[in-house]
């Protein structure tokens, strides 16, 4: 025995029905809408991102090199292996030009150690840049996060959408109300 059928309609809103609205049919075009702009839009944003961002980490990997430096300061020691402290420190440039600078280097080491340093192209400190795996991870989120805010956008646009659209709903239901429901209305003889 059959307890019931599906009442729902796929497509209604397109359909031609006699209590459809325009409201109803613009509603359903911007559903579609909004659709297509997380699917295409979220994703190409999310593509160009990490695209964007994996060529950044490409050319810090190329612009900056790795400089053998000697302490000139002893740090003091940490409870900590990773704490580090600013420290002097002198290293030599592919000219032959000497510089000396302070960076942040590993605690407990003595004067003289050797650290390693990351110049860029004008020789000045910079960080170290991310290996592959790092950057391909960091490219992965930033370009995750990306996608993530266009469809938040997307959706935030269509709530308020929504929303402006059901105050007209409601506004239309209520002069179509003062028509009719005098109508119904109790009489008595």
């Amino acid at each position: 025995m059959r307890t019931g059928r599906r009442t729902k309609r796929w497509f209604w809103r397109w359909r031609s029905n006699p209590l459809r609205r325009r409201v109803d049919v613009l509603e359903a075009w911007l559903v579609l809408a909004v659709c297509a702009l997380i699917a295409v839009g979220g994703t190409l944003a999310g593509a160009v991102t990490a695209l964007a961002a994996d060529g950044v980490f490409a050319r810090q990997r190329a612009e900056r090199t790795a400089v053998d430096a000697v302490l000139l300061t002893d740090t003091p020691a940490a409870a900590s292996s990773s704490y580090r402290t600013s420290a002097q420190i002198r290293w030599t440039d592919r000219d032959g030009a000497v510089h000396t600078d302070t960076t942040l280097v590993g605690s407990g080491k003595n004067a003289g150690a050797r650290v390693t340093v990351w110049t860029n192209t004008q020789g000045a400190l910079v960080t170290a840049p991310p290996s592959r795996e790092a950057a391909a991870v960091e490219a992965g989120l930033l370009g995750t996060g990306a996608a993530l805010a266009v469809t938040g956008l997307v959706v935030g646009a269509w709530g308020v959408t929504r929303w402006c659209l059901d105050r007209r709903r409601i506004g239309e239901w209520g002069s179509e109300w003062e028509l009719v429901g005098p109508q119904w209305g109790h009489k008595t003889s």
